[in-house]
């Protein structure tokens, strides 16, 4: 069993997002319950971020799906970022961002949590 947990900044994004993006508790459950599933294998549109110089998985997912975005085009999405530790079973989600407002992901909260 794949145990999931979120850093205290990754519950501030997902506040903050609340606040425009009503079903966004929903889509971060679909997502956990998909990381849960099979860790191993990357969800779609997902990527390993390696230029961070540190040994833990490290995956952002550049298109999470929101009920909130119906009608909205393909520049709607969730950005999501995460931490997969292989050996402990375990999967800590570090950032979460509407990508149209955020370029990219924040490495300095990366690096503080995991170095």
């Amino acid at each position: 069993m794949i145990k999931i947990e979120h850093l205290p900044e990754f519950e501030k994004d997902v506040k903050t997002l609340r606040k425009k993006y009503k079903t966004i508790d929903e889509d971060i459950l679909v997502v956990e319950k998909v990381l849960s599933i099979e860790p191993t294998t990357h969800p779609p549109f997902s990527v390993q971020i390696a230029d961070l110089g540190i040994q833990t998985c490290v995956i952002k997912i550049r298109k999470i799906a929101s009920k909130s975005f119906k009608g909205r085009g393909a520049m709607s999405g969730f950005r999501l970022i995460y931490a997969y530790f292989e050996k402990e079973k375990r999967i800590v989600l570090i950032e979460i961002y509407h990508k149209c407002t955020q370029e990219r992901e924040d490495s300095n909260r990366i690096l503080r949590n995991f170095v």
